[in-house]
């Protein structure tokens, strides 16, 4: 459950190679969703944070629970099947033992988590939420957030919770429903009416209701862009509940939401993305292994969707913008390759603003300061490009030069293929 796509493009049968989102969100962990939750009665587990083997026991015996849930707290999805450093397979544990929460801190507290959204190394894990554990009758899903394509909040709901909602889109996308908000009017009675009947909630249809308007208005209010429950479930003892969240925020509401936006955890920020912004660099992580380097969003994503084309596999997505110089340029090389997936590298420019010979200059300097060891593919059209290709040719490092997106693709596809 991470950064999931605009309600259009989870419902469309034929979807486009690759969706990046846009990295100005505050991601919270989920013990902080449910505390927001919370304040706005919207129904969860009981829970209590813990940060110390000590504190998962004393949370376990103050919950006074049947069965208790221990969840490490890491931004990433895929906790489940995740596994530790310290040998302990997955982040989220069950047991009936207060004893047993106390022995599973001990292998989950201060040991590197590695899931799916992870790098191989894994994340260190600081803190654990420590859960009252429930017993499903029914799991859905249910999200809303903010989507162009319908100028404003979508519903987006299916009877088919717990489970990888893309998953559910590509296997029965008829059981995914939209349901856009008018935001000048609100939620209406309407709205819930018709998510609950798609959702098939019969026994709890009231407080089902419910729950999903008092979810709106988290979203509304605390100027979100996106709240996810996966699942929401009905209990077996007749009761709605969120039993994991995900709620994003928007950057731009910061000044409005300082209380939330304290709460963003630094330790969980990737090191790359944050050496990317000091230098007014837009970068995002992928698992790929061709590094990219291109100036526009609109140019970085139309690049990777070609790699994609050609079976190869983008490793970011880095945006120099519009009027990159040479230092940004060699800052650029250097957060690409600090990646030790990154097989190739494809730098692909088209010169307005940005002169197409600053950028060689800056390629020139960065592969000569890192000693780059990965093939270089290279693509430059636009203002003083003959120039630029002109100082690549004369530099004497080496580059694999393009003459057009499909050939630079292609070309750093084959390097891969290549070098493995």
């Amino acid at each position: 459950m991470f950064r999931i796509k605009s309600a259009l493009q989870i419902t469309k049968t034929t979807q486009p190679f690759l969706q990046v989102s846009q990295k100005r969100f505050l991601n919270l962990h989920e013990y902080q969703s449910k505390e927001l939750m919370n304040r706005f009665g919207i129904n969860t587990q009981r829970w209590k944070l813990a940060q110390t083997p000590e504190e998962a026991k004393k949370g376990a015996l103050e919950l006074n629970a049947k069965e208790f849930v221990v969840k490490a707290q890491i931004h990433a999805g895929g906790r489940g099947k995740g596994h530790f450093n310290s040998g302990l397979k997955g982040g989220v544990q069950l047991t009936t033992c207060p004893n047993q929460v106390e022995k599973l801190a001990e292998k989950m507290l201060g040991f590197k988590l590695t899931t799916k959204q992870t790098s191989p190394e894994g994340v260190p894990v600081r803190k654990l939420l420590i859960a009252e554990s429930v017993n499903f009758e029914h799991e859905y899903y249910l999200a809303i957030l903010m989507d162009r394509a319908y100028l404003g909040p979508v519903i987006i709901a299916s009877p088919q919770g717990g489970m990888d909602i893309e998953q559910v889109a590509e296997e029965t996308p008829h059981l995914i429903f939209n349901r856009p908000i008018d935001i000048t009017k609100g939620i209406q009675e309407e709205d819930t009416t018709f998510i609950v009947e798609k959702l098939g909630i019969t026994n709890q249809k009231q407080q089902a209701q419910q729950q999903i308007a008092q979810l709106y208005n988290l979203f509304v209010q605390m100027d979100a862009t996106q709240v996810e429950i996966n699942p929401f479930v009905e209990t077996t003892e007749g009761k709605i509940i969120c039993v994991d969240a995900k709620i994003n925020f928007d950057d731009n509401a910061s000044y409005r939401q300082q209380e939330v936006f304290s709460w963003h955890d630094p330790t969980e920020d990737d090191p790359r993305e944050l050496a990317a912004s000091q230098f007014n660099l837009n970068y995002i992580a992928m698992d790929g292994n061709i590094g990219c380097m291109v100036n526009g969003a609109g140019l970085a994503m139309a690049t990777m969707d070609i790699i994609k084309l050609y079976n190869g596999s983008p490793a970011n997505f880095l945006d120099v913008g519009g009027g990159a110089n040479e230092s940004q340029v060699k800052e650029a090389f250097k957060i690409i390759t600090s990646d030790s997936n990154v097989k190739a590298i494809l730098v692909n420019i088209f010169g307005g603003i940005m002169k197409c010979d600053v950028i060689a200059k800056g390629i020139i300097n960065a592969a000569r300061e890192i000693n780059l060891s990965v093939p270089l593919v290279v693509r430059l059209e636009g203002t003083n490009v003959e120039l630029g290709k002109k100082l690549l040719k004369e530099s004497g490092i080496k580059v694999i030069t393009a003459d057009n997106l499909d050939d630079a693709a292609q070309k750093a596809v084959q390097a891969v293929n290549g070098s493995q």
